[in-house]
């Protein structure tokens, strides 16, 4: 077992591999968070000697005691209007007008295995290893009973939290906030890295100390968003890459969310992690149960780097229901920036024939083959085939596609829908939009209320009938808008704030059937990119279109960021034109290439425009990747530098039993005279030795004859490389190092 109960002490320890977390009972049943960190054997109760705080008030019962105060104690899951005047977790309200929420413990479960969320993805408890724990909390006078759920994975050191909240009362109950964990750091000082960002320049890391006050990162979007992540960490001044302590967290949600760090008045740290309550309210009626959202937690000693590499393991194992290997994926090409809306079935087959003859092994035909789609203002909803861009319909079409050797699949936007389709003209109460006021437009589209049923019936039976149809392989699921106008036309008012919340459960359970009823067919989840990059759509798309912006330098940015929580096998991206389609920058073919391969690889692109020259390039890193896409896909990552703080950018991808690594370098600034470029190493095994298997070079350059081609682990860890000079526009390179011996120390010169 690793999950305790210790009734001399009323403690309760949850034991992974190198961490404990730790809660003990006060004197009146308030379940008081005590220890995250390392593990120690001991009850830590003694690291909160009582003081009196002036305007910190006491519980009643403890009146005498004015030492004992929830203002200044930490919580396992803070109340409100009860004398804590820091970050609520739960706030509520009663028909008779009662509020505030004080919860006092009345009981816990331990059992083997992982709970589950019905109706939330949340880790599958694939591992055997699983515990969870129920402690179960009430507030008598208001009639609500909390169920704070903790799933313990010792083998990968990760805690999963959530909060199921019941009716107990004989009246009703609005929630207006219920947050998914709260998570109270007593001591020392603490930084906090997240990921901000916008379209096209996604999840962009920034770290800074945090300040006395409240720091806030949310979205309102309805969707987790291009400006926020529900991701953060926490960590101490002296954290970096590869020693010191932090906490990550990270939410299995992918609408609005809020994550809140508080330093309070003492320098304590409180996060509070949930969805948004500025768009929420959920009345619970006599008897009935609201479950938050899954929050992931995971501690490092041994600094940023282990952390990422703990979450990316998860994530394919917990949280991806259908885990597709890169060597199962196909190389696709997309029509997007090949052709936009510009195409037929003629331009279709011969783009499919260049596809073909360069090597990729699947086509994908975006937006504009339905309706009467000839730009962006109409046709969204109406999931047939264009008549005049394919007479024939889009089965013959497919069909011959496939007869050439390629995969097929389409690109849909589901959850949208266009005032120009016939969609709308039947069913205008669909659409979210709100009485007596003009909608907010977003691309000339509004917004599918998919908390409906009916709404959901009618897209899963249109996107069935295109899967039982036709041989496609793949769906590319885009949401190009924000949601604004929370208004269902099938809710009554008192539950109109719960359509936020609605339609994210509605679209889960959309994505659940579909996945289910075709497990064939493979789902990118896509926002404008990546405006839905969260665990949440990982549970049921296994890679997320990382960035509309496919430019390679401005992706380094963005992948790196990105990478602090998810795995590169989920990252959606190609290799596109020069000058980029985004930026306008020009970049080497070779540098687009090593890029792309640092997540799914694909290609966005019309070959047809393409030198002969280049479309050898490109049959050549198809067959690089073939050769190392198990090793980027299951391998350890490993960032060798911030590109945003150095001119270059670096990471290296390591098997897990060290046999082979994968050194990606690109240079962002190239310098006349410039200083050595010098790298070391990491997660190689210091007592093998490591052989140069092959070096990819920027044209025009070639390897040093002098170069070892032999190095020792130690030495590429310890004393690392330097590599020759590179010129020339954004130039990248790339090593693959096989392990040849196990050495004592000495190596070939």
């Amino acid at each position: 077992m690793s999950i305790f109960y210790d009734e001399s002490t009323r403690c309760f320890r949850l034991e992974g591999k190198e961490s404990l977390y730790q809660m003990q009972l006060g004197p009146l049943g308030h379940l008081l968070h005590l220890y995250y960190g390392r593990k120690t054997p001991d009850c830590l109760s003694y690291l909160y000697p009582p003081q009196d705080r002036g305007f910190s008030p006491n519980p009643y019962e403890l009146r005498e005691n004015r030492g004992w105060s929830l203002d200044a104690l930490p919580q396992e899951y803070s109340g409100s209007l009860n004398g804590d005047y820091r970050l609520s977790s739960l706030e509520a309200e009663r028909a008779d007008g009662l509020r505030g929420v004080e919860l006092r413990y009345i009981g816990h479960e331990i059992v083997p295995g992982k709970y589950t969320l019905p109706g939330l993805p949340s880790a599958l408890g694939r591992g055997e290893d699983w515990e969870s724990l129920t402690i179960c909390l009430e507030d008598a006078a208001v009639g609500l009973r909390v169920e704070l759920l903790y799933g313990l994975c010792p083998e990968l050191d990760i805690i999963t939290r959530s909060a199921r909240i019941r009716n107990t009362a004989s009246l009703p109950v609005r929630l207006n906030k219920a947050a998914s964990a709260c998570l109270d750091l007593p001591f020392g000082d603490w930084e906090l890295l997240h990921f901000p960002g916008r379209h096209n320049r996604e999840r962009r890391a920034e770290r800074r100390p945090l300040p006395d006050g409240i720091v806030t990162l949310a979205s309102r979007r309805g969707a987790s968003s291009h400006q926020h992540n529900p991701s953060c960490f926490l960590c101490r001044p002296e954290t970096g890459e590869d020693s010191g302590e932090c906490i990550g967290a990270m939410l299995v949600y992918s609408g609005n969310h809020r994550m809140e760090i508080e330093r309070d008045q003492t320098g304590s740290v409180r996060l509070t992690a949930g969805i948004n309550p500025e768009e929420f309210s959920w009345l619970l009626m006599p008897g009935e149960s609201f479950a938050a959202p899954e929050l992931v937690l995971g501690f490092s000693d041994c600094g940023i780097g282990d952390l990422s590499r703990r979450f990316h393991r998860f994530i394919r194992r917990e949280i991806i229901r259908q885990p597709l290997p890169l060597e199962k994926r196909p190389i696709l090409l997309n029509s997007w920036e090949a052709m936009y809306f510009d195409f037929d079935e003629q331009k279709l087959l011969n783009l499919a024939r260049e596809a073909k003859a360069l090597g990729a092994e699947l086509l994908v035909i975006d937006d504009g083959w339905f309706g009467h789609r000839d730009d962006d203002k109409s046709s969204l909803g109406d999931w047939f085939p264009h008549p005049g861009k394919l007479p024939r319909g889009l089965k013959p079409l497919l069909e011959e596609i496939v007869g050439l050797g390629l995969e097929v699949g389409l690109w849909v936007e589901p959850e949208m829908i266009s005032e120009d389709s016939e969609l709308y003209r039947a069913h205008p109460d669909w659409a979210l939009t709100v009485p007596r006021r003009l909608p907010v437009i977003g691309r000339d589209q509004l917004v599918l209320d998919l908390s409906r049923e009916d709404v959901r019936d009618y897209l899963f039976e249109t996107l069935s009938g295109l899967l039982r149809l036709l041989p496609l392989r793949y769906l590319k699921w885009d949401m190009n808008r924000s949601l604004a106008d929370f208004y269902s036309h099938a809710l009554p008012p008192e539950r109109q704030g719960e359509i936020g919340h609605r339609y994210v459960l509605g679209l889960y359970e959309l994505l659940d059937r579909l996945t289910e009823a075709f497990p064939q067919v493979m789902i990118e989840g896509c926002a404008g990119g990546g405006g839905r990059y969260d665990a949440g759509i990982l549970a049921y798309c296994p890679q997320i279109w990382c960035s509309d912006n496919s430019d390679p330098i401005s992706r380094l940015h963005i992948q790196h960021g990105t990478s602090f929580c998810y795995p590169v096998s989920s990252m959606g991206a190609h290799v596109s034109f020069s000058p980029n389609h985004q930026t306008g920058r020009s970049t080497p073919l070779n540098t687009r290439g090593l890029v792309a391969m640092s997540g799914t690889f694909g290609f966005e692109l019309d070959p047809a425009k393409l030198s002969e020259g280049e479309k050898a390039e490109i049959r050549e890193q198809i067959r690089r990747f073939r050769m190392i896409r198990g090793l980027i896909d299951r391998g350890l990552l490993y960032r060798l530098s911030d590109p945003d703080r150095k001119d270059y950018a670096a990471w290296i991808f390591v098997a897990e039993d060290g046999t082979e690594a994968l050194l990606n370098l690109v240079l962002t600034q190239v310098e006349a005279n410039p200083r050595p470029l010098h790298l070391r190493l990491k997660g190689l095994d210091a007592n093998a030795a490591y052989r140069l298997a092959e070096v990819w070079l920027p044209d025009g350059f070639a390897w040093p004859k002098d170069f070892p081609n032999k190095l020792s682990g130690a030495s590429l860890l310890y004393a690392g490389l330097t590599l020759p000079p590179l010129y020339g526009d954004y130039p990248g390179l790339q090593f693959h190092l096989k392990r040849e011996d196990v050495t004592d120390g000495k190596h070939d010169e």
